[in-house]
């Protein structure tokens, strides 16, 4: 029997084991922000043995008032956030990822775009599944 998470208000649940055999899909694709909060940014930065000045620079982009993760493109012409590693198909900075990232697949966005989710997400359970 599954583990399932479920959200008030979502028409799905996530089953988190299929994560072992996902290829990363939550963390590459189409470009968008990474949305960073700033009293997030020392956490992470401890994370990787930087000074949050030197974090911010190297792995960040300001958007206006707020932070994103940078991004880079692959050959393939899709994007990657830049802690996903290509190799491993992980996320490098797992434990003290985004909120965003943590909230993952529970996004007002999929509310209404549920077929959309289940084609990136394996993890995705309706009650058609």
């Amino acid at each position: 029997m599954r583990d399932l998470i479920t959200k008030e208000g979502y028409d799905y649940a996530f089953d988190p084991t299929a994560c072992a055999t996902c290829q990363g899909n939550c963390c590459t694709g189409e470009s968008g922000n990474i949305w960073v909060k700033v009293q997030d940014i020392p956490r992470m930065a401890k994370y990787l043995q930087m000074e949050p000045d030197a974090f911010i620079k190297r792995y960040l982009e300001k958007r206006g008032y707020r932070f994103s993760i940078k991004e880079r493109e692959t050959e393939e012409g899709v994007f990657d956030c830049l802690f996903f590693d290509r190799a491993t198909r992980r996320c490098q900075i797992y434990p003290v990822r985004p909120l965003q990232c943590r909230t993952y697949p529970f996004w007002d966005y999929f509310k209404d775009h549920t077929e959309e989710l289940k084609r990136e997400c394996p993890g995705i359970v309706t009650p058609q599944s």
